[in-house]
């Protein structure tokens, strides 16, 4: 099969849908189908290359030109409707490569419409995050996890989020391409039951199939990893990784790395924002612009790793990672994780927000090795079930009837 990818981000960039994408391009490469990743073009990186055999096409986008609305702070964005700009070079790649389908990831998919309308190309969504159903796309207000959307609630939200000019145009202009995606697309692919309920997919949607993300075989580390590990705390650490901010639960695991007596270090290992804290307990240090293969070399480095987010993560690819290294996670009990996360087994469930509750989870696993290392064997077979050996045929199982469906809405047209 020939397959268009469609990501707001690619390599270099990373966070748990860039590691998705690029696995599964890679891995669909190596199955011997052809593959083209269409994203966003980020300032120094080439407009077209070839990564292990996946072809790269980083586009621009009108709004990036709009005063107000963009705000890069290191990445570009795609706007939750079509951009014309992108929607012009989608067009053009799509009569390129004449894919077989397009697999769309994020908003910049919602570029593609223009073309999808004139064309027969199977169109296939994979929902990462809660993009159908919220402007922020992590279904948080006010703190915590919102009730249910609101047209001025909405509003409210998204202009607190991204500033009033952006956010309004983003609330107004995601309901009705939410709307219009759900027509357009062929097959459902959510990463989680968290997430397909959060999106509002019906249980009885047919198109919709839950299947997880999953790790792809790095093989040994090289060389190129040995500068970031030295900067790794020479002694015993807990490990975070993720955007240090207050979604994640930064604050929430700060508050319990306090009340630990005589504790391990802890290692924050993230991109650095607004909302990250200043105020730092002895024993923490904080890391940033690891590339992915440094941050997997880092995990089986660390005793174990700590995932307290305050949001529904959607599935949170960074557990797979622990669980993958033979260490136990201490995670929310909110979203995806518990499908990910086996309480008691793999690792400790806590309540989101529940900063004692961290606490007391971080101080077990710290003063007992043996239960420590139970775990995280166990957890490094459960690990194994969310493997591309697994996962991707389910994926490609996905293409294969969204193309079904799509020949049949051609032969069903009046």
């Amino acid at each position: 099969m020939r397959v268009l990818m469609l990501s707001d981000f690619y390599r270099p960039l990373t966070g748990g849908v860039e590691v998705h994408v690029e696995g599964l391009s890679r891995a669909l490469v190596g199955r011997g189908h052809q593959v083209t990743v269409a994203t966003l073009h980020t300032q120094g990186l080439p407009q077209d290359e070839v990564l292990d055999g996946v072809r790269v096409r980083r586009l621009s986008s009108a709004v990036r030109h709009v005063p107000g609305l963009y705000a890069s702070l290191g990445r570009p964005w795609a706007p939750p409707f079509p951009d014309p700009m992108l929607a012009r070079a989608i067009g053009k790649i799509v009569e390129e490569a004449q894919p077989d389908v397009v697999h769309g990831h994020d908003w910049l998919a919602r570029s593609y419409f223009p073309a999808h309308r004139r064309g027969s190309t199977a169109f296939v969504t994979t929902l990462h995050y809660y993009t159908l159903s919220c402007a922020r796309k992590d279904l948080l207000y006010q703190g915590a996890v919102c009730s249910g959307p609101g047209v001025g609630k909405c509003l409210r939200c998204a202009s607190a989020h991204y500033g009033v000019a952006k956010g309004s145009i983003v609330a107004v202009g995601n309901w009705p391409f939410s709307r219009r995606e759900l027509r357009a697309t062929d097959s459902v692919i959510a990463v989680s039951h968290a997430t397909a309920r959060g999106n509002g997919i019906a249980d009885d949607d047919s198109r919709c199939a839950v299947i997880p993300n999953f790790l792809l075989e790095l093989g040994e580390s090289g060389s190129e990893v040995e500068p970031y590990l030295d900067c790794l705390p020479q002694r015993p650490f807990m490990l975070f990784v993720g955007d240090l901010r207050r979604a994640k639960g930064i604050e929430v695991l700060l508050a319990a790395y306090r009340d630990l007596p005589d504790p391990p270090a802890l290692v924050l290992l993230g991109d650095v924002g607004p909302e990250t804290s200043t105020d730092l307990p002895p024993g923490t240090h904080i890391l940033s612009g690891w590339p992915n293969r440094a941050v997997r070399a880092a995990w089986e480095r660390c005793l174990f790793g700590v995932l307290p987010s305050i949001w529904a993560e959607p599935f949170g690819l960074v557990l797979l990672e622990c669980m993958a290294a033979g260490r136990p996670v201490i995670a929310s009990r909110i979203g995806g994780i518990p499908e990910v996360v086996a309480d008691g087994e793999t690792g400790v469930l806590v309540d989101p927000g529940d900063a004692n509750g961290l606490a007391r989870a971080m101080n077990r696993l710290v003063a007992d090795p043996g239960h420590r290392e139970t775990m995280g064997e166990a957890a490094r077979v459960r690990a194994r079930m969310f493997g591309a050996e697994q996962i991707v045929p389910r994926i490609e199982a996905m293409y294969r009837e969204a193309i079904a469906r799509r020949r049949a809405k051609i032969r069903a047209a009046p």
